[in-house]
């Protein structure tokens, strides 16, 4: 059974025992309120008749003789004269006395002052003369009467079928309209398990169902990048290994045909590109390891200082080299922090490694170490080209390269800011960047003490 039938069969039946129960005390109240109505005006007439009475008589005298046959309902006489209809009310005189007896009230009898002061009292010229009490027998209704009361009873029953009706109607709208993102999120993923990942639901509602549908649409995206990630990927690996693989396979073949000496300079080409080969295989298995949560941590205390004093030693020379001057700004008497030395110090050097492409001769790279609150920030900020804003988001990703062309040919793998960011996380820490183009870029790592 479809959910939408299933909706529709449960507000169908909500709404049925909600109009059954409404039309029950709806015609439960009508009749009570009914049947008060003409109790109440079968009183005015009887204390108006017998008030009459003692009006002209000057006492009760004889009363209970000449009221019992006024007190039947007249009948047409064209009808079969039915059976006398029980007199609703009793008469009782100003001493308690039963007068006009009727129900369980006897002629003659005292009534109880508890009776009494139940009934309704019988004045004239402000003196009580009587009482008129209420017998429990049940009033027969004129013709009249009955037929109000039987269209009063018919209204409330075409009410509640057309309150059903409407509520049907309502039932079926709003199963469709509860149904229709669940049909189309499944329209959907039905299309992403064939393949077609880039799947957008629209979003209808700002309630669970869109916040489900929503929630897809991120999926499917996350899906569609990460796929087109993985593709771009494989390309990219095969790439970086097939580039060092030609460059090595037509050196090997050119000497091995005679074509060319096998000299020192061409020996050192094919080392070059062999441990480029090497550095990516080491890089892809960091990453590897970093994904499977399998990336070992010797961790142990380590001063920050020499931490960046160590970093900065490394990439010296070569920043002398490039022209570029590399600068420490170490915060006094920082605290130890848990760390793996070499690891931190790879994701670091990656960092310097990055800036130092990207700064001109000339330029200015600086690596930091400071207190963050309760955290510690390790720095590396440069005054080179900077990132575009558009690039930001993505500088983290494998193998993207802000610079395609020129990092190809400097041999790099695009590997280094994630490998970078794989550390750091695993160390429980974080890592940003903050770059505008033309004022160089800042990564911030930020670690507990006890990372």
């Amino acid at each position: 059974m479809k959910l939408s039938l299933k909706l529709t069969l449960a507000f169908l039946l909500v709404s049925l025992t909600v109009a059954g129960l409404a039309a029950f005390f709806a015609w439960q109240a009508t009749a009570r309120e009914f049947e008060t109505f003409v109790v109440d005006r079968i009183r005015d007439d009887f204390i108006e008749r017998v008030s009459a009475y003692y009006q002209e008589n000057g006492s009760w005298q004889g009363v209970g003789r000449h009221f019992p046959p006024p007190m039947q309902p007249q009948q047409p006489p064209n009808l079969k004269q039915p059976k006398p209809a029980p007199i609703v009310f009793a008469l009782a005189d100003q001493n308690g006395i039963i007068v006009i007896p009727a129900g369980t009230y006897r002629p003659r009898e005292r009534a109880p002052i508890s009776i009494l002061d139940e009934g309704t009292p019988i004045e004239m010229d402000g003196v009580i003369i009587g009482t008129a009490l209420l017998t429990g027998n049940v009033p027969e209704l004129d013709s009249v009467e009955q037929r109000y009361l039987k269209r009063t009873n018919q209204a409330i029953l075409l009410a509640s079928l057309g309150a059903s009706i409407i509520a049907l109607i309502l039932g079926v709208l709003l199963a469709r309209s509860l149904t229709r993102p669940l049909r189309e999120l499944t329209a959907a993923t039905r299309a992403v398990a064939r393949g077609e990942l880039e799947q957008e639901v629209p979003v209808r509602s700002q309630d669970e169902l869109g916040e489900l549908t929503a929630s897809f649409n991120q999926m499917s995206a996350d899906l569609a990048r990460a796929t087109q990630s993985r593709r771009q990927m494989t390309a990219d690996i095969a790439h970086d290994l097939g580039a060092p693989l030609t460059i090595i396979g037509g050196y090997l073949e050119s000497i091995r045909d005679g074509v060319l000496e096998s000299t020192p300079e061409r020996i050192r080409i094919m080392h070059t590109e062999i441990t480029h080969l090497q550095r990516l295989v080491n890089d892809l298995r960091t990453l590897s390891l970093a994904d499977a949560g399998e990336l070992s941590l010797n961790r142990q205390q380590v001063n920050p200082e020499a931490l960046i004093r160590r970093v900065a030693s490394t990439y010296q020379l070569v920043a002398e080299q490039n022209g570029v001057i590399l600068k420490m700004e170490i915060e006094s008497d920082l605290p130890s922090i848990q760390i793996d030395e070499e690891r931190m110090a790879q994701a670091l050097g990656n960092l310097v490694s990055n800036a130092l492409r990207y700064t001109p001769q000339g330029g200015e790279i600086t690596l930091e170490a400071k207190r963050d609150s309760d955290l510690l920030a390790l720095s590396v900020a440069d005054s080179g080209v900077g990132i575009a804003a558009a690039d930001l988001s993505r500088i983290f990703e494998r193998f993207y390269r802000v610079d395609q062309a020129r990092q190809l040919n400097e041999g790099e793998s695009g590997l280094g800011l994630a490998i970078a960011r794989s550390i750091v996380e695993a160390h429980g820490g974080t890592i940003s960047v903050e770059s505008e183009v033309g004022q160089g870029a800042r990564f911030t790592v930020l670690v507990t003490r006890d990372s």
